[in-house]
């Protein structure tokens, strides 16, 4: 393999060229396994199984679906003859998509792999410059991926890593970027979209999520149970896309409190990430103090505070002001809440400020529908969390939650601008021609022509006949 230093510009390279280096890397990082999975180990991630099926296996099938669909999806698309309106007769448009430029990618610490590694590896198979700052914790796991890219073919100039403070991200910033890519809270994209106010550089925001899951009547509950368990603990609750909220009617939610109460007896304490102590205390003590029930009465904020450590949590009578109703939590956290009729539901949902994701578990039919009238970036049904790994499918939120999307064929475009080149065959140029006393009445009966309803098209074609 030639030395990637010595490689042609990135961007002048075809974009059948780049996407197949991208989707190497899936090779190099798959012989990286191991060491990767030691990287990734943390307090919050101490099962090797979690980050093999939650980063490298997903990641990997991004690259690889980059190899086989890059190539077409970001292909100029031509605008010919069909299609193409009367008046603009002679013009071939061509649509191209050319990369930002720079572009900044704000990595998170609870999927350092996954979330990062498919938004560098879209933004360099569109052709753009990568900077990566990494989160704090993750800086090693970070620079080890980087080195694959850089072993499958990336030049080091075209990827980067920087610092891990906000600082380090700020003066980037500062000096200059053509897209911001941030994975993070919701105050954090708050911060970094002011600061991306001042040169007006776009950004795409992935943020927070406090997700509900609609059990419906006819729904099983154990297999609703079984997946709102594994979500809840998988990757000690740090998620953004986790179960915060389960919507049900009171029959059934007894069914599933039952359910899940049995669930969680085997399960141990996590630790919580020390970004997210502080807030989840907080939050979970003044909903108790509000009306909320603790299910399992493990719940201990003193404990949390002092040692980061707590058991998963289950609040019960939980109504949509409390606070850990409209919360970004990254822990073990859930809250039933009760309605009179499951369409009730979607209200609950619609209103939440973060609205990323949701799942809906009862008879097929039904729950499609539900899921059609929840304003929320991903939907699954009668699954959780699994299926937005899916690298054909885009990823982003509504609200609080933000906005632009990663992933996918939607998230590849993203990464580009579109760029329009219009050519015009022949001398039939009729802007250009002098005005003369005719023209309103021609481009009139045109205008009918065209669009009119049938009876005005029939005076419109009587009045260019003179009858």
């Amino acid at each position: 393999m030639a030395d990637p230093d010595e490689t042609r510009c990135w961007s002048s390279l075809s974009i059948k060229e780049r996407c197949q280096i991208v989707a190497g890397v899936a090779t190099v990082m798959a012989d990286a396994t191991e060491e990767l999975i030691r990287l990734c180990t943390s307090d919050q991630r101490r099962d090797p199984v979690e980050t093999i099926t939650s980063e490298l296996l997903p990641l990997a099938s991004a690259l690889r679906w980059i190899g086989r669909r890059g190539t077409k999806v970001l292909a100029p698309r031509k605008c010919g003859i069909a299609g193409r309106p009367v008046w603009l007769a002679g013009v071939h448009s061509t649509v191209s998509r050319q990369p930002h430029g720079k572009v900044l990618i704000l990595g998170a610490w609870n999927y350092p792999l996954l979330l990062t590694g498919v938004q560098m590896a879209q933004g360099l198979a569109a052709g753009n410059r990568v900077i990566v700052k990494p989160a704090i914790g993750c800086e090693a796991a970070t620079e080890r991926m980087i080195q694959a890219f850089h072993a499958g073919g990336v030049p080091t100039t075209e990827l980067i890593q920087i610092d891990s403070s906000a600082d380090a991200a700020i003066r980037v910033i500062d000096a200059g970027v053509d897209l911001i890519v941030l994975t993070g809270a919701a105050s954090t994209g708050r911060a970094v979209m002011r600061q991306a106010a001042e040169t007006l550089t776009p950004t795409i925001m992935e943020l927070s999520g406090c997700d509900a899951v609609i059990v419906m009547p006819d729904a099983d509950i154990e297999r609703a149970a079984d997946a709102i368990d594994f979500a809840l603990n998988f990757n000690s609750g740090a998620t953004c896309i986790a179960p915060r909220r389960l919507i049900a009617e009171s029959t059934t939610a007894d069914q599933l409190k039952s359910a899940l109460v049995k669930r969680q007896v085997s399960r141990r304490d996590v630790i919580v990430h020390s970004s997210a102590r502080s807030t989840v205390a907080d939050i979970i003590e003044r909903s108790i103090a509000s009306g909320c029930v603790d299910v399992t009465n493990k719940f201990d904020a003193t404990f949390l505070r002092q040692t980061g450590k707590m058991a998963p949590a289950i609040l019960d009578s939980v109504e949509p002001h409390h606070p850990v109703a409209s919360a970004d939590l990254f822990a073990p956290v859930t809250s039933i809440m009760r309605v009179e009729k499951i369409d009730d539901a979607v209200r609950i949902v619609n209103d939440c400020p973060y609205r990323l994701a949701a799942s809906v578990f009862g008879n097929r039919k039904g729950a499609v529908a539900i899921a059609s009238r929840l304003s929320v970036g991903s939907v699954s049904i009668n699954d959780v969390i699994v299926p937005t790994a899916d690298p054909r499918v885009p990823f982003g939120g509504r609200g609080s939650s933000g906005f632009g999307v990663t992933r996918g064929e939607e998230g590849l475009l993203a990464m580009t601008t579109a760029k329009v080149t219009a050519v015009r065959h022949g001398k039939w140029m009729p802007h250009l021609r002098p005005r003369t006393d005719k023209d309103i009445q021609i481009l009139s009966a045109l205008v009918a022509l065209l669009h009119g309803s049938m009876n005005v098209r029939w005076k419109a074609i009587r009045r260019v006949l003179g009858k």
